[in-house]
């Protein structure tokens, strides 16, 4: 029998080189993979051909590529990468792009990687917090809830998964522990006590391997996936554990945090705020059971500690 093709954009990224590594070893054998990538001969995507993976060149911001892409396809893995632009406008145009393919090319599946529009909680007018761009209060999220509708108008068979803050933050993205004035170790974030929902970045891949596999069972449906929810505390206490140092919770303001001065510091005040003031609806979203069921080897933060603490900027921070 012809296996099912999945086009997979974001290849080498995160996401999508979760999900070829998936496909490449899942047992069932069930799905065929096409990696796209801006460049076919970065050592990225040369480990993907390398691996098994038919690998082809292509750009979000070209509508051509992407056709090409996705033709004799059964389905899509459609994600933006919002970090690299900092554009929403840009993933909007991507993913209208993305969209409009999938629509032509007839797939059967696509899973379209997006996050809550938080204008729908906080409009424009609420001064609880700022407004950025002129027009969003979170705009690497905004940007790709907004453009949920080109799938939906589109009638493109799409399922909508909503994922998690990536752990893999504390190592790419400053967030692991820093001493502060007293030396002491810690991690901050304006959460209060409120829980986060988070997952392994290759975890994510293999969820989105679980929902092809349910095939037409969750198409038109909006799946969330988290590998564990946990309080900024939980985290520091798991740190503590697994590295054997004693790491803290610095619980600091939406506001100190919007103005660390890194490039994206008031977006990420403002979702960690959102998560914080809308944490029932933020955690309700995502089922931890479901995640699992999509993908029996989901990591717990304990876990994925375990096999990536020492990926975590710690040690030179140590004086």
């Amino acid at each position: 029998m012809q296996k099912k093709l999945i086009t997979v954009f974001g290849a080498t990224g995160a996401q999508g080189g979760g999900l070829v590594r998936a496909i490449l070893n899942d047992a069932s054998d069930e799905f065929a993979v096409r990696a796209v990538t801006r460049d076919i001969h970065s050592s990225k995507a040369q480990q993907l051909v390398r691996l098994g993976a038919q690998v082809v060149a292509g750009d979000l911001d070209d509508p051509a590529s992407i056709r090409r892409a996705m033709a004799g396809a059964y389905g899509a893995y459609c994600v933006t990468f919002f970090w690299e632009h900092y554009s929403p406008e840009k993933e909007d145009t991507q993913a209208r792009n993305m969209a409009q393919a999938a629509k032509d090319a007839g797939l059967k599946h696509v899973i379209w990687s997006t996050l809550e529009d938080s204008r729908k909680w906080i409009p424009l007018t609420d001064n609880r917090m700022p407004t950025l761009m002129g027009k969003y209060k979170v705009p690497h999220l905004d940007g790709k809830g907004g453009a949920n509708h080109y799938f939906s108008d589109l009638k493109v068979p799409t399922t909508f998964l909503l994922t998690s803050f990536y752990w893999e933050n504390f190592i790419y993205f400053g967030m692991g522990p820093k001493p502060g004035p007293d030396g002491k170790l810690a991690i901050s974030f304006p959460l209060g006590n409120s829980k986060l929902s988070g997952i392994a970045a290759e975890d994510i891949g293999k969820c989105a391997l679980g929902v092809f596999k349910k095939g037409k069972a969750l198409i038109g449906k909006t799946v969330g996936i988290a590998g564990e929810q946990l309080t900024g505390q939980q985290m520091a206490d798991a740190m503590t554990k697994v590295f054997g140092l004693p790491i803290a919770y610095n619980e600091i303001t939406p506001e100190q945090y919007r103005n660390l001065g890194f490039p994206g510091a008031d977006d990420l005040g403002n979702m960690f705020q959102f998560q914080r003031d809308f944490a029932e609806d933020c955690l309700k979203a995502r089922n931890l059971a479901f995640s699992r069921e999509l993908n029996p080897e989901l990591q717990t933060f304990k876990e994925w500690l375990i096999k990536n603490g020492q990926r975590i900027p710690v040690e030179q921070l140590v004086s």
